[in-house]
């Protein structure tokens, strides 16, 4: 049994410690509302953006994952959330002397700044252009010179149960990007949680690793396979080169020894949508 904290004990960090703990390991999750986290994940209640506000740790940790959300979409929010955020947690556990196994931090391609519909891969060029890119690089880069040893998991447009905002979208009509075409990557949540499980058991994991499935493909090609499911008419096309646009290479995670619940969106949203 190890012991395992879950800084930021939201969807994805609840999914992961209940995962967790039915395999028979100890889970305490930091939450501002502790009363959120069920059982039999150990509640501890925390605001990790503010240095005193922070719960005591377990004393023998093995594994730290920090899994935030900004409150804010905006600079001031991401800083708080993931900048100051890691620098408390990392500080927390410096003066408590601990020294967890393996840190691990949820973060997001958004820090590659591609928009040709280029691959990348976790070697690829980081030049984000957005400033919740930045901020997430810049706490990449942190954690990254700190003494931890720790793992970077950069996950796509994350979909599932309560994230179906593209599902929306269809359904109200919206339009779809056509020319040029606009590629994107995606993740079902569950395979999320299963990535992090994941990590959390590898015995000498990769310092990076981009989390999408197998098919980064134009999202026009994802919506109009919404609208075939739901059985509505195909959304209609507009010209725009707004917005991020590159093909993210799974291979680095697919040679860990991680496979896919959802391969590709069609595998997932039909899930979604005919569960």
């Amino acid at each position: 049994m190890k012991q395992v904290l879950i800084v930021g004990c939201g969807d994805l960090g609840t999914g992961t410690g209940l995962a967790l703990a039915a395999e028979g390991h100890q889970v305490w999750g930091v939450r501002r509302r502790p009363e959120e986290i069920p059982a039999p994940i150990n509640p501890l209640a925390g605001d990790f953006s503010h240095p005193d506000d922070l719960p005591d740790f377990p004393r023998e940790l093995d594994t730290v994952y920090f899994i935030a959300t900004p409150d804010e979409y905006n600079d001031a929010g991401y800083r708080a959330a993931y900048v100051d955020g890691l620098a408390n947690v990392l500080e927390r556990l410096e003066s408590d002397g601990l020294s967890p196994r393996r840190v691990i931090f949820v973060s997001s391609t958004g820090v590659y700044g591609q928009n040709d519909g280029s691959w990348v891969e976790e070697d690829s060029a980081a030049e984000p252009t957005r400033f919740s890119g930045r901020r997430l690089l810049e706490a990449e880069r942190m954690l990254a010179e700190h003494r931890f040893p720790s793992v970077v998991v950069r996950f796509a447009g994350i979909y599932g149960p309560g994230r179906d905002g593209l599902i929306r979208r269809v359904r109200e009509g919206g339009t779809a990007a056509d020319k040029p075409p606009r590629y994107t990557n995606r993740i079902h949540r569950d395979d999320c949680v299963g990535v992090l499980c994941h990590l959390f058991s590898l015995p000498t994991p990769q310092p990076l690793y981009l989390g999408v499935d197998d098919n980064p493909c134009p999202q026009t090609e994802v919506m109009d396979g919404i609208a075939e499911i739901l059985n509505l008419s195909r959304p209609p096309r507009e010209t725009n080169s707004r917005g991020q646009n590159k093909r993210c290479d799974n291979s680095r995670l697919r040679a860990s020894g991680y496979q896919l619940r959802y391969p590709d969106w069609r595998a997932g949203y039909r899930a979604l949508l005919e569960g």
